[in-house]
């Protein structure tokens, strides 16, 4: 049963409590209440992230301002409560203004010490129309990881100007949280959830669907070349003119990072957009990015490389470029189309107008999705009779020339992890970020063996382990195709001490940094 506290000081000794008794992260949704399927996902992403997840529920005066809708805002805490339990958050703090000492008079941010972040990005996009709303945001974000001290912070995408201000805060007062954005979240329509959304009506819900409508015109225009702001933002106007329901409040292009204005999109730009629709106000944004990064990790075996890049691309979004998958699916194809493995022109011939695609599973249980000719193989390419041929094929070099030119094309669009020998070498080496994943033979000899352990195999010699996985690495570094090798711009990690979580959380903060550099 999820628990609710409503003091600072029962939720502090509950902390400490749990503290002295566990070593697990503690991951924080805060929110406003009112909770939907936005919020959901954050809360489920927290969970899978954190051994124990805090959810706050508080309407916060300081962001409203005297004509703004403090009075009607949507005030639900059983149903949030319902709905917290049934996701399994452990506790969720529901303070009132009072206890966060935070009155909703004109007065409020007078009479406390504030928190207030760079003018430059709060006098821009809503900051414009809401004067005082990101200090105050700022104030109760910052008093909300002093008195829980999270280890991670969930924040949604929808609020772009609130994340970059808290990304900024943090940064720049040095608070011990990693942030982590979530995707906007949809109605079927593309409206983007919002506790505000309970007010439209029928007919303006649907003219509301059409904010998404035009981002989805942007879009479309960029990724056909098109740059220049006022070109971008004039689809939106003109996608928008037709509607009598919905009035344009701001449309603007800026630096996703810094919330300045750009004239024209150089890597990333964020365009958003506020309107009304009727007398309810609505934001939305989109992040036009010319390419995502592409996480290249390469390593010796037993280092944990397939695991760790699984569960990175499950994190972050990426596509896991499951290299085996691909050399599995073609020597199911061979073997399918009745060819010998040693007619090394035949395969070349098959291969020319491959159609092989991967998907992102649904779970990080479950294998990459790999469908030839838009047949699904998943299943039909893990086959002991494909495992006992794959090497065979792998190691003809048409297979090999095809699959790299593949994986590359599939680069060019980024937003991809991949990993191997030589991904950051060969493959990728232009990857904006590159690990080098390693740990000592006598460790990897330890996983190695209790990996067989747990298998039911007893049998086995420490000692041989670790000199076989010494004869590995030589060989794989000597290899004439594909030597293992440590690009000269990668990071090496050395995993001797670390679990596969502290592992993967190291790589995910370095990509988030990249990204927030952009």
């Amino acid at each position: 049963m999820v628990l609710l506290l409503r003091t600072i000081s029962e939720l502090r000794s509950h902390l400490k409590g749990y503290r002295q008794a566990n070593q697990g992260k503690i991951g924080l949704v805060p929110t406003m209440g009112a909770l939907h399927q936005g919020h959901l996902s954050l809360i489920t992403k927290a969970i899978a992230e954190n051994s124990l997840v805090v959810v706050s529920i508080f309407v916060n005066p300081l962001q409203f301002a005297p004509t703004e809708d403090l009075a009607n805002y949507p005030r639900q805490l059983e149903q949030d409560l319902q709905l917290c339990e049934s996701m399994g958050v452990d506790l969720v703090f529901a303070p009132t203004p009072e206890e966060m000492n935070s009155r909703g008079d004109t007065n409020a941010l007078n009479n406390k010490t504030t928190v207030i972040p760079p003018q430059s990005m709060t006098q821009v996009l809503c900051g414009k129309y809401r004067p005082d709303h990101f200090t105050g945001v700022a104030s109760i974000v910052t008093q909300l990881f002093n008195i829980i001290q999270p280890d991670k912070a969930y924040f949604g995408q929808k609020d772009a100007q609130q994340l970059a201000i808290i990304r900024r805060l943090v940064q720049d007062l040095n608070i011990p949280v990693a942030i982590v954005p979530g995707s906007i979240i949809r109605e079927a329509s593309g409206l983007a959830l919002s506790s505000r959304n309970q007010y439209l009506t029928k007919l303006e819900k649907k003219e509301a669907a059409k904010i998404y409508e035009s981002l989805q015109q942007v879009k479309l225009a960029f990724t056909e070349g098109e740059i220049n702001a006022t070109a971008l933002i004039d689809l939106v106007k003109q996608k928008l003119a037709n509607s009598e329901e919905v009035k344009i409040q701001y449309i603007e292009l800026v630096d996703p990072v810094s919330l300045q204005a750009i004239t024209q999109i150089k890597q990333t730009g964020l365009l958003a957009i506020a309107v009304y629709v009727g007398s309810t106000r609505l934001i939305d944004n989109i992040v036009l990015q010319k390419r995502q990064p592409i996480i290249a990790i390469d390593g010796p075996a037993g280092a944990g490389k397939s695991t760790v890049t699984r569960s990175l691309a499950h994190q972050l979004g990426l596509l896991y470029l499951d290299t085996g998958a691909m050399y599995r699916a073609v020597t199911w194809l061979v073997q399918s189309s009745g060819i010998a493995i040693n007619d090394h022109q035949a395969i070349a011939n098959l291969l020319q107008d491959l159609d092989l695609k991967l998907t992102s599973p649904s779970s990080i249980d479950l294998p990459t999705v790999v469908e030839i000719d838009g047949q699904d193989v998943t299943t039909a390419i893990r086959t002991l009779e494909v495992t006992a041929n794959v090497s065979a094929i792998a190691a003809i070099s048409a297979v090999r020339e095809k699959l790299v030119e593949m994986q590359q094309q599939w680069g060019e669009q980024g937003g991809l992890i991949a990993e191997g020998r030589d991904i950051g070498t060969n493959v990728f080496p232009h990857a904006e970020l590159k690990i080098f994943l390693t740990a000592t033979a006598s460790e990897r000899a330890r996983r190695r063996l209790q990996d067989l352990q747990a298998q039911g195999i007893n049998d086995i010699d420490l000692q041989q382990l670790e000199q076989d996985i010494q004869r590995r690495d030589e060989q794989d570094s000597n290899r004439a195709i594909s030597p293992l090798k440590k690009a000269d711009d990668a990071i090496e990690l050395i995993t001797d001490n670390l679990s596969i979580n502290q592992v993967i959380d190291k790589i995910a903060q370095l990509y988030r940094q990249l990204v927030a550099s952009y």
